[in-house]
């Protein structure tokens, strides 16, 4: 059986498992909308007591009475009333309450430990993975293996973030392999194992194994410390999770998957580590004021999300079943578990560790915490013994040792400074770690320590010196395990054992290469091979010549001792001969072999007295064949002539490749001459010409690799530099491949820079792409360019001008680009169906710039561009009035049914269809967005009613009001880039600015201004001049109709024009129901205006409607225009039903429309509402209504226009005129 831990969310309250009464009153509390009165309380806890009314008094006054505001404390039960306490409640107030006496003591109650319970039940393997299927299906509500391990995650996270959630699950972790086994093959002698588990008992990878190889520094800790030396295994469930740390002494940590679902792992960095904590401190500062080394205790998760967004660096991974995960020294990492899952882990330290261990103990001394084990008796207990250690482990002991030592010396040497001289040597190695501990650090003590005779149980290490104790200097003494005298003399050993391969390596090659001129024995060269293998030296180059020359010598003394005088050449017996004076040894065999040269030599003298004369006669040749034929011994002369014409051969070809005036050599050519010349017979002429090409190869190698770096390093060169080495190359007479590349590279970075010095001298700004296609560019070049830092700042600034307006302009998820939405749409005269493809096929509807005819070099002009936004201007206002006409010819409303496709969304017209007020086609109102009425809150001029319906299709954009257009205009004009954008915005906005003079004008005229002054005085007069008339509910209200009325009667109220009024106290209608009920009572139009005066404001508003830019002159051309019609009653109808009907739907799904209203609002699709409208009812104006709606006191002052001045424009184009 296993004992597993339980996790619950760390800070949430736990409620004690032997009340479960106490829990279920706080659930009842939580969940109980009624407040907590005396009554209430006693009921839900002491319901069996008939007496307990005449129990409860006031704890303040004594009395029992105003039984309804007597308030019970939830802590002790205790009763006050309301009125009683300071400062008074004003009511009973909801939910749980306690007491002042109950929060004081609650206040003073000692924090809970953070941290994860332990479980109370115990677990067999086989059980706990029954329990872990069987919540991990019922929780995800399917079969363990198709839960995505993505779900898995993002609920995980969400889990941890939620306060008012929790889930509690187990985990069997730190379970001692020692005590409940291992997962990996163990010789322990408790069964026998298979030949295939021999292997992998014995294997480095088995985590039993790894952390006690040799090359370990663990294996010279004697203790089997668990977790670190001992694997510790870990048995996983869904939602199991391994908090943020780092292991002990910032060692390394491998963790094998054994079986089960993943293991999903997230990591920092170690150079990082600083950073993840200083961010974790800034986040939760009250946890670690009283746990500084919250870190080391696994108890803390945040989420890799966050500690991104703070620029912590963050890795993850699943870990499946047969992988391992290795973490490095001070790598923060944490995880959960996707599953049931069965793992084992343990750490290890290599010889690079050991800088990381000696910071480590540092930064446990700045914490205050407790070693696993002595950093420096490790250090001291290695280099005791340096004949046990690995030459690199023993290197890397011996830069550590001398560290040691320098501090060392350097604090016993302060310690003298301040008069303790006293001191005792110390076996600290004997004594337990807790009696060697610091007082003030924890650090476990070893090398020196500051002990006191009046203070027996203090010690302090020698940073903490001055933290003894206050006795005086006299009384304190040292207590240290080495002298001064005793740690140099370690060091020297770890340096000899260090130094004592390159000791014994110059031995090896003094030896092979006779340097003192002394062949040694065969002896002594066996002892050098023998001590290489008792001292375990690595393989290498020294050894392997060693091994074979004294196989060599071992073989040529055993073949001279058996040699017969017929069965050699004169070859094989000079080269057996010169092979034994070659070796670096003495054989007495050689004397032999010598005399047996010596018999034939005689006309070997000859045959090479006439080799040597140049060119040797063929007669010569030819007698000496002869007479070598009738020694019976074979001669050398016919291979030696054969010899001599393959030199000449080869030193021919040399000669021709070095000294001909054609292309150079390539490096190929010249190898492969080389590797020819090796099969060569050496002689004078041949070695000259093997110096001389293998000369020429290493100049042309070491120049070949230089490029190679200016080619590959991560720290570019400049061009001169490039230049400078391309020019030094140039001498070689040899084709090289690098310095080839490095001058097309070269010639590149020219060429650009040229580029660039052409781009920016132009007539024009550069054009964004060319400044991007050059980054790119320069980017991939090999060469340092100063020029490419400034490109990058100026791309980095045009794009962010250009996202910027692109949030300016661009609707949340739209499908248009901001080129497409700022320039205009000259294909507004196609047929819906063709505007519509780009709905359902993505890519077919041509961008806005290429139906303009402009090509990717015409953006480049600004010219073209301009001309192009002109014309595309005229073909939109053309194309729309077609649009405009062919959408009239069809049915108003159509007629629901089979028919052509509308809408956005491609299907036949149905019900509650809305008509575009620019392309007059028609669309479902469930498709698209449409103007809330009730969100308005409309005031009695209808015609200024909100109603005013654009497609989609027409209002592309968010279009924002002209000053933020001018905004970025400004901002427009900083940029030294060029950006097609940027011109179709001033393009705009300069059409923006005519359509605006032309409404001013317009709206100035006489034609038109007196209808403006009408409708003025009409609107003032229905705010200010309808009295107010009380309503049979009691309440006053400017309504001219009220629902709570009998029949629906009116006041008779000049001029009838109805007004919502604010929604009755009696509850019985809606708003919407309101304005439906008071739509029969609208009568219009309130103005006339002749055809002449008509027909341009209707013109000017097409044209307005088109621009996507927002102006307050295009609002007030609509409503004159309004006014002049009859109320559009449909679309009021039409309007409050599709409301109606989303409000109900919205109850329905349990969603408040008005939060919806606002997301849309954001997006785009609708005009957010007035601040005024987003207050409380009770912080608005008099009754809760428009301040508009309330009465003007004196009396009225004609002339007095309410949304434009006479002749007098603002910034804006409206501005209020003082009466």
């Amino acid at each position: 059986t296993l004992l597993f831990s339980t996790e619950e969310p760390a800070g949430e309250p736990r409620g004690s498992p032997g009340s479960p009464g106490a829990r279920d009153g706080r659930e009842e509390l939580r969940h109980s909308p009624e407040p907590c009165t005396k009554m209430t309380m006693r009921l839900r806890r002491s319901h069996s007591n008939s007496q307990f009314v005449d129990s409860y008094i006031c704890r303040i006054c004594s009395r029992g009475d105003e039984d309804d505001k007597l308030l019970l404390c939830d802590g002790c039960d205790d009763n006050y009333h309301i009125f009683c306490l300071l400062p008074p409640l004003p009511e009973i107030p909801k939910g749980i309450w306690r007491c002042p006496k109950c929060v004081m003591a609650e206040c003073k109650r000692p924090p809970e430990a953070f941290g994860f319970e332990q479980a109370t039940r115990e677990y067999t393997l086989q059980s706990f993975g029954e329990m872990a299927d069987a919540f991990k299906a019922d929780y995800f509500n399917m079969p363990v293996h198709m839960v995505p391990t993505e779900l898995v995650e993002k609920e995980f996270w969400r889990l941890v973030n939620s306060i008012e959630e929790d889930v509690t699950v187990e985990y069997g972790a730190d379970i001692h392999s020692k005590e409940f086994g291992s997962g990996f093959p163990v010789r322990d002698g408790k069964r026998r194992l298979s030949p295939e588990e021999e292997e992998y008992a014995g294997s480095g990878w088995n985590l039993n194994v790894m952390p006690v190889l040799q090359q370990s520094v663990l294996c010279h800790i004697n203790a089997d410390i668990s977790g670190m030396k001992v694997p510790w295994l870990y048995v996983g469930m869904v939602f199991s999770a391994f908090c943020w740390h780092i292991e002990d002494h910032w060692s390394y940590s491998i963790n094998y998957l054994h079986w089960g679902e993943p293991k999903t792992w997230y990591g920092v960095p170690s150079f990082a580590a600083e950073h993840l904590e200083e961010v974790m401190k800034k986040l939760t500062p009250e946890l670690f004021e009283s746990q500084p080394d919250l870190l080391h205790q696994l108890v803390t998760l945040m989420n890799p999300n966050t500690l991104m967004a703070h620029g912590v660096p963050v890795v993850r991974t699943n870990q499946c079943a047969g992988e391992f995960v290795i973490t490095f020294p001070r790598a923060y990492h944490s995880g959960f578990n996707q599953g049931y899952n069965f793992a084992e882990a343990v750490n290890f330290c290599t010889a690079d560790w050991l800088p990381a261990g000696r910071q480590c103990i540092e930064h446990y001394r700045r914490l205050r915490r407790y070693c696993v084990f002595s950093h420096e008796e490790l250090i001291c207990k290695m280099a005791a013994s340096p004949e046990k250690l690995d030459l690199n482990l023993a290197a890397a002991v011996h830069k550590e040792m001398f560290v040691l030592v320098q501090e060392e010396r350097k604090l016993r040497k302060a310690l003298l400074e301040k008069g303790i001289t006293e001191a005792e040597r110390e076996a600290f190695e004997l004594l337990p770690d807790d009696e060697r501990q610091c007082d003030k650090c924890k650090t476990t003590c070893f090398l020196s320590a500051l002990a006191c005779y009046d203070c027996p149980q203090g010690l302090v290490c020698l940073y903490h010196m001055d933290d003894l104790c206050k006795c005086p200097r006299s009384k304190q003494y040292l207590r240290y395990r080495y002298t001064l005298d005793e740690l140099p003399a370690m060091l020297h050993k770890l340096k000899v054992r260090a130094e004592s391969f390159d000791t014994w390596a110059n031995k090896v090659r003094i030896a092979l290469e006779v340097e003192d001129g002394r062949k040694r024995t065969l002896e002594e060269l066996r002892a050098l091979e023998s001590e290489a293998r008792e001292r375990k030296f690595p393989e290498n180059e020294l050894l392997h010549r060693l091994k074979g020359c004294l196989g060599q010598a071992e073989r040529c003394v055993s073949e001279a001792l058996g040699v017969p005088a017929p069965a050699l050449t004169v070859e094989e017996l000079r080269a057996f001969l010169e092979q034994m004076n070659q070796l670096p040894c003495v054989m007495h065999q050689i004397g032999d072999v010598q005399a047996l040269l010596e018999r034939v030599e005689a006309f070997q003298a000859e045959a090479r007295a006439a080799l040597d004369v140049p060119p040797p006669a063929p007669g010569t040749l030819q007698e000496l064949l002869e007479r070598g034929a009738r020694l019976g011994v074979e001669v050398p002369e016919g291979r030696r002539l054969e010899r001599q014409l393959a030199q000449a051969a080869w030193l021919e070809e040399v000669t021709a490749t070095l000294r001909s005036p054609r292309a150079r050599v390539p490096l190929p050519v010249m190898r492969g001459l080389i590797q020819a010349g090796r099969t060569v017979a050496p002689s004078p002429a041949v070695d000259v010409a093997m110096a001389e090409l293998q000369e020429l190869l290493t100049i042309a190698q070491r120049w070949e690799e230089k490029a190679q770096m200016c080619l590959e390093a991560r720290q570019k060169h400049p061009p001169a530099t490039l230049a400078a080495i391309i020019k030094e190359a140039e001498n070689i007479p040899a084709l090289l491949p690098n310095i080839q590349a490095l001058k097309e590279a070269l010639a590149k970075a020219r060429a650009w820079i040229a580029d660039v010095e052409e781009i920016q001298n132009g007539d024009h700004y550069p054009c964004l792409d060319d400044l991007e296609g050059l980054v790119a560019v320069g980017r991939d070049l090999p060469v340092r360019l100063e020029e490419l830092r400034q490109l990058e700042v100026q791309v980095g600034t045009a794009h962010s001008w250009r996202d910027k307006a692109s949030r300016t302009f661009l609707k949340k998820n739209s499908c248009y680009t901001l080129l497409e939405v700022l320039c205009p749409c000259a294909d507004a005269g196609s047929d819906s169906s063709k505007r519509l493809k780009w709905r359902q096929e993505p890519g077919l509807y041509r961008l806005d710039a290429e139906s303009l005819g402009l090509s990717a070099q015409d953006l480049r002009d600004p010219g073209a561009v301009i001309v192009a936004f002109k014309e595309g201007e005229q073909k939109e206002k053309e194309g729309m009035l077609r649009l405009r006409h062919a959408n009239a010819q069809k049915a108003a409303p159509p007629l629901p049914g089979p028919g052509p496709p509308s809408c956005v969304c491609g299907q036949p017209a149905g019900p509650g269809m809305l008509q575009c007020q620019l392309c007059r086609d028609w669309f479902h109102g469930s498709c698209v967005a449409w103007p809330r009425l009730g969100a308005q809150k409309p005031s009695p001029a209808w015609w200024e009613w909100d109603a005013k319906f654009l497609c989609p299709l027409c209002q592309r954009s968010r279009r924002p009001r002209l000053e933020t257009i001018l905004a970025l205009l400004v901002a427009l004009q900083k940029l030294p880039v060029r950006l097609p954008e940027g011109e179709a915005l001033q393009c705009l906005t300069e059409r923006a600015i005519t359509w605006q003079d032309r409404a001013r004008q317009l709206l100035a005229s006489p034609d038109v201004a007196g209808p403006l002054e009408r409708l003025a005085a009409l609107r003032h007069r229905l705010h200010g001049d309808i009295p107010r008339v009380p309503c049979p509910c009691g309440v006053p209200t400017m309504s001219l109709w009220c629902p709570c009325r009998a029949g629906g009667a009116e006041l008779p109220l000049s001029p009838p024009v109805p007004v919502v009024s604010p929604r009755c106290p009696r509850g019985v209608p809606a708003e919407l129901e309101a304005l439906s009920a008071a739509l029969p009572r609208l009568q219009g139009p309130v103005l006339e205006l002749s055809e002449g005066t008509r027909r341009p404001l209707e013109e000017l508003m097409m044209e307005g409607d088109l621009l996507e830019v927002t102006l307050d002159e295009a609002q007030s051309i609509w409503r004159l225009l309004q006014a002049t019609r009859p109320p559009p009653l449909a679309l009021f109808r039409l309007l409050l039903e599709l409301e109606q009907a989303e409000r109900r739907g919205a109850r329905a799904r349990g969603r408040d429309p008005e939060k919806r209203r606002k997301r849309r609002a954001e997006r785009g699709d609708l005009p957010p509402l007035a601040k005024e409208e987003l207050e409380p009812k009770r912080s608005r104006g008099p009754e809760g209504g428009d301040p508009r709606d309330s009465p003007t006191p004196g009396p009225q002052a004609p002339g007095v226009s309410v949304g434009y001045s006479l002749g007098q424009w603002g910034d804006c184009g409206v501005r209020r005129v003082p009466g």
